[in-house]
């Protein structure tokens, strides 16, 4: 008889872990536990599995079982999931020890991977409620007949939802929208043997979504090399853990802050990727903007942006992360990078310097907890003849379902921004392909509106949402207090002229 876990079952089992834990921890702090634990369970799980395998390839010579090459992970003799069982006093304790032992026995691969949370803290976790964890866990063996990587990761990315729905604001720093991110990864379409980063990575989602891009076509995928680096120290941790769940082992996540210790250099200068994925956090203020102006690795060739608003930092770094003739990327961000007056001049400077290849504005509420419009900016830098000297503009804030009060996109939706992209073509209502010259009568703002037209059909009726509006006002008085300024320096030059005739 299979012991097969379906879907509903693994999901029903990892929450209700998190269950357990409601009257003693925030829901925000659920993934500091919830997370160790289940991959705790899962390397112990494999190892034994991997044991009968080896007894019966090897005539059940116990010998071959000390092997380090015939396991993925080597779990040492007490740090095994049935030896913290067995334990009933001081679970935090054993618990502590068993992973420190895990990581130490698995240097390369999982140092630090299981953080750092107060498990010995009994006022918060007392034995009773860590005992419980353990039982649940124990109740279902997370071998890999039972669970195959992909659906044990599918499980891990449907916790990692459902905390980021129970934890509130706190979620946007780990959890990105995933049908944004998959029509983010349907556009630049990642290939076999690429190098895929993502510099401000959270949980990991992006690099997954990749990956399971190539999986859909049927490519091969394990020949992708992939890396990311983020800040915060226990989401690292969850990424790197998210990473081995769904299977994919050539990988190297660092924790670090990327704009103050990018973590990727190469003979003195940023290493360059053939894909960049990236939703980086929105506009933070504090960050070492001082130090940036001097950076030694020259991302602040379009500039340098205000301390309150770090986003043109990110989209630098990114762009200098890129291979020159292969690198693209897609960045989630807020609209305002799009017509922000103190960014005006970095935003030229990218327009002339043709980086920019398409900017597509999506609906409300994407953004994690937020009621804000995203945008997606995509930057190529060996763009094609027919693209060059121009920027896809595509307008598809009414492309979104709203069900449950939660925004998403669906499968029509990204069919049909990615197509629009992909044709690079004037769609009326949709889509408008902008010259240079058009870009520069706007003062190269990129606000969406001041391309896309409403169709005529549309006409009689302003269906525009009130960040949009905003947005064409913005653009257009900046453009007009420009004019002015002109005019005044025109009358100013002009005066003097007479006073010196």
């Amino acid at each position: 008889m299979s012991n097969r876990i379906t879907i509903e079952e693994l999901q029903s089992y990892l929450w209700n872990s998190a269950v357990l834990l409601r009257t003693s921890i925030d829901a925000g702090a659920y993934k500091q536990y919830i997370f160790p634990l289940l991959f705790f369970k899962r390397i112990c799980d494999v190892y034994d599995e991997e044991c009968v395998q080896i007894l019966e390839e090897y005539d059940g010579d116990e010998e071959a079982l000390e092997w380090e090459e015939n396991h993925r992970f080597n779990v040492p003799k007490g740090a095994h999931w049935k030896d913290v069982r067995a334990v009933s006093e001081n679970i935090g304790t054993a618990i502590v020890k068993a992973f420190r032992a895990i990581e130490d026995a698995n240097f390369d691969k999982l140092q630090g991977v299981f953080g750092d949370s107060a498990w010995t803290n009994k006022n918060r976790l007392p034995d009773r409620l860590l005992k419980d964890l353990i039982e649940h866990f124990s109740s279902k063996t997370l071998s890999i007949e039972n669970c195959p990587e992909d659906e044990l990761g599918q499980g891990y990315e449907y916790l990692i939802k459902k905390f980021a729905d129970d934890s509130g604001h706190t979620a946007q720093e780990f959890y990105t929208n995933r049908t944004v991110v998959h029509l983010m990864t349907e556009m630049l379409k990642p290939e076999s043997g690429e190098s895929i980063y993502d510099p401000t990575c959270g949980s990991a989602g992006m690099l997954i979504s990749a990956i399971a891009y190539l999986k859909e076509q049927g490519k091969e995928w394990r020949n992708v090399a992939v890396y990311g680096q983020e800040i915060n120290a226990l989401t690292s941790a969850i990424g790197r853990m998210n990473l081995f769940l769904h299977g994919v082992k050539d990988f190297t996540i660092v924790n670090d802050d990327t704009l103050k210790n990018p973590a990727f250099i190469e003979n003195g200068q940023l290493k360059t990727f053939d894909l960049v994925l990236a939703n980086p956090p929105y506009s933070i203020n504090q960050w070492d903007r001082a130090a940036f102006e001097s950076d030694k690795y020259g991302r602040n060739f379009l500039g340098v942006p205000p301390q309150g608003r770090a986003d043109y930092a990110f989209l630098q770094h990114i762009i200098k992360s890129l291979n020159p003739k292969t690198g693209r990327c897609a960045i989630l961000f807020p609209h305002g990078v799009l017509f922000r007056n103190e960014e005006s001049e970095m935003r030229e400077k990218m327009i002339r310097g043709d980086y920019l290849e398409c900017v597509i504005g999506l609906g409300a509420n994407l953004f994690y907890n937020s009621p804000m419009e995203a945008c997606i900016v995509i930057c190529r830098m060996n763009k094609t003849a027919a693209r060059r000297g121009k920027v896809l503009f595509i307008n598809a804030v009414n492309e979104v379902e709203r069900k449950n009060a939660q925004s998403y996109l669906e499968d029509k939706h990204i069919q049909k921004i990615a197509q629009a992209y992909a044709q690079y073509e004037t769609i009326d209502g949709f889509a408008k392909v902008a010259t240079l010259k058009e870009m520069e009568e706007n003062a190269f703002s990129l606000s969406i509106p001041l391309y896309v037209k409403d169709s005529a059909a549309a006409a009689d009726t302003d269906q525009r949402s009130l960040q949009e509006m905003y947005s064409e006002w913005s653009a257009v008085s900046s453009q007009m207090q420009e004019s002015f300024a002109l005019l005044n320096t025109m009358l100013t030059k002009e005066g003097e002229s007479d006073a010196n005739g």
